[in-house]
C-alpha cells in the first residue's frame, strides 16, 4: 500500500487521481472514473468530486492500493 500525504483537510477524489499520476489532468477525470473501478475504503465510488479525508484508503484497479496521511510539518 503507498500513502499519499495530503495538504489541507482533504481532497477530491479527481485531485487524487491527479496527484498519484493515474490522470494528466483535472478534464481526463471523468472518462478515468466511467472506466476504472475504484473503492473507498472497500465502497465502490466514481464520483470525482468525493472528498478523501486522511486515513481513507483508496483502491484502483491494476494501480493498487493507496493510504491518505495528513502532510506532516
Amino acid at each position: 500500500m503507498t500513502t499519499i500525504s495530503i495538504h489541507g483537510e482533504y481532497i477530491t477524489l479527481a485531485q487524487f487521481l491527479k496527484i498519484t499520476d493515474l490522470i494528466g489532468s483535472g478534464g481526463q477525470a471523468k472518462a478515468f472514473l466511467a472506466e476504472a473501478a475504484i473503492k473507498i475504503n472497500g465502497e465502490p465510488d466514481n464520483r470525482r468530486g468525493r472528498k478523501l479525508y486522511p486515513g481513507d484508503r483508496v483502491e484502483v484497479a491494476g494501480a493498487g492500493a493507496f493510504l491518505l496521511a495528513a502532510e506532516q510539518g
